[in-house]
């Protein structure tokens, strides 16, 4: 099926169409919905509850962008939602321990395996890598993050920052990079 009849089809709760679109986009969901997730069972459960919105929904797309891009934002509001029953997002760690460490966007190296850095982001705590997700990854102004989040936006300003703090100490940990003289990271050898 195209695109566009997968849309028709789910607009008519046709199960063939919704079947499809849910085989097709749900192991990229399920990644999304894993970043946020403290286990595998809660990724799955933000992923049913949020293809059930998708299906819902789905005569509110605009074809104005992507359908995966579409879907994907329900699935992040989704995920935000049922972290939002579960706990506040103003978890707060000490952060003693990485206080010493250089803070830049360009810190860790792009070339890491994808699996290793997500595993390592799930390590945060949970206000923490909300917004390191929120915004390095979905692309959300601070602004929007403190909306969505119900915080101040200079929590998330804090709260990003210190979450690229306490990520590079466990990647220095995990020795997934390593500082040399210059302050700069490299990719540690394996």
């Amino acid at each position: 099926m195209t695109e566009e009849a997968l849309i028709n089809g789910c607009l008519h709760n046709e199960p063939p169409a919704q079947q499809e679109l849910y085989l097709k986009y749900s192991p990229k969901m399920l990644s999304v919905c894993y970043r946020y997730a403290k286990n595998r069972e809660d990724a799955e459960d933000m992923l049913q509850e949020g293809f059930i919105k998708i299906f819902t929904q789905i005569h509110q797309f605009q074809h104005l962008g992507a359908l995966e891009g579409w879907m994907r934002r329900i699935i992040v509001h989704t995920c935000i939602n049922h972290l939002k029953k579960n706990k506040k997002f103003s978890d707060a760690v000490d952060i003693s321990n990485v206080a010493g460490l250089y803070i830049t966007d360009d810190n860790i190296p792009s070339i890491l395996h994808a699996k290793q850095v997500i595993e390592c982001i799930r390590l945060l705590p949970l206000g923490y890598r909300t917004v390191l997700n929120l915004y390095a990854i979905e692309g959300f102004a601070h602004k929007e993050i403190a909306e969505i989040l119900d915080i101040q936006e200079s929590t998330s300003r804090s709260q990003y920052t210190r979450a690229k703090a306490l990520l590079e100490n466990i990647l220095l940990k995990k020795n997934l990079i390593a500082k040399n003289k210059n302050k700069n990271f490299i990719l540690a050898a394996q």
